[in-house]
């Protein structure tokens, strides 16, 4: 099958430090074409890939010096790019929300949009409403909720390169935070639980620009306490010895996460998950196996007391059967096949050029 990914631009491909969509069109690119299928993969130019890369920005956005910038005008380019390249795809697969939609109309068909953010934004169902003959993957079944009416062709939740994360079959008795800081992901509320329990906690981060209020006037003062060490943002290199050496994960977040890539890529490595009940949770963490969902503090603070006595091994096991890049793959490959059985002949693609 031939076969394009449509990445955001804002981080490289896998991303160098903190990114999600990224990551996961870097591991479903390179799964794809490990299953024998052929792949061009749109994205900026330091993008790693083991599909052909289209490079549509000389590097993705984030971590580009330049004082000024335009992620709109990277993002058109690049679907006109997309757009000139078309009729040499069998599936056209975007991961940009919906910034493509008016442009590929003739084509929706031939096209699948997985769509990795929050959905409960004012303005969503009017556009989606709009054009509704595009169809949707959601990354959790949760997700959808804002947005029930919507063209949903499948739920398909992440998977990552299993090799990318090294199996830790003991920690090192800290309690881990990994992640953005930012209001509705609680690293207070991560910060409360393990001085309550006594636990040593290291915290993993970027800092964007807009949350940055937030962590000078609320998290920065909590990092002085002796439990508590800040260490900053890391990328993949720096994730396996993290997450590995952590008796737990904390994922204490306030908000209806859409996925939440940090709780698999915790289980990658052996460590349980200690997840509050919101958003996708339920579908990622199997309660009293690969971690503990609690819905207070004096939960998570008691569960603190026993997640230890998970089994790390059984927790590898069922990321590999669950979230691993391949599993991902195989999901996707399917939903291709059947969007391709019910689509207008291949000539209809062509009349793009």
């Amino acid at each position: 099958m031939r076969i394009a990914q449509v990445s955001p631009l804002y981080e490289a491909v896998p991303p160098r430090l903190y990114g999600g969509t990224e990551r996961v069109v870097a591991h479903l690119t390179d799964a794809l074409v490990e299953l024998g299928h052929e792949v061009t993969l749109f994205a900026s130019a330091e993008a790693q890939t083991k599909g052909r890369l289209a490079p549509v920005r000389d590097q993705a956005i984030r971590l580009d010096p330049a004082p000024l910038k335009s992620d709109l005008a990277a993002h058109l380019s690049q679907l006109a790019e997309v757009r000139r390249r078309a009729a040499e795809f069998d599936v056209i697969h975007f991961h940009t929300d919906m910034v493509h939609f008016p442009f590929f109309e003739d084509v929706a068909p031939r096209t699948v949009t997985t769509l990795h953010g929050r959905l409960d934004l004012k303005d969503l169902p009017e556009a989606y409403a709009r054009w509704p003959q595009f169809p949707l993957v959601s990354i959790s079944d949760a997700q959808r909720r804002p947005l029930p009416f919507a063209n949903w062709a499948a739920t398909v939740h992440h998977g990552l390169t299993a090799d990318l994360y090294r199996f830790s079959r003991k920690s090192r008795g800290y309690l881990a935070f990994l992640g953005r800081i930012s209001p509705e992901k609680r690293p207070d509320r991560a910060i409360q639980i393990a001085i309550a329990a006594g636990r040593p906690l290291k915290i993993a981060a970027k800092v964007d620009r807009v949350d940055q209020a937030y962590f000078d006037e609320k998290i920065e003062p909590l990092l002085h306490h002796p439990l508590v060490e800040f260490v900053g943002e890391i990328g993949d290199a720096e994730k396996s010895g993290f997450l590995g050496g952590a008796e737990a994960l904390l994922f204490p977040i306030d908000w209806p996460e859409p996925f939440g890539l940090v709780m698999i890529e915790a289980m990658a490595c052996g460590t349980p998950v200690l997840a509050y009940d919101c958003g996708s949770v339920r579908e990622v963490v199997e309660d009293g196996l690969t971690g503990f969902i609690v819905k207070s503090d004096a939960e998570a603070i008691d569960a603190v007391g026993y997640i230890g006595g998970l089994d790390r091994a059984a927790i590898r096991a069922r990321f590999e059967q669950r979230f691993s890049a391949h599993a991902m793959a195989r999901r996707y490959l399917d939903l291709y096949a059947t969007l391709l059985a019910k689509a207008p002949a291949p000539a209809v693609v062509g009349a793009m050029a």
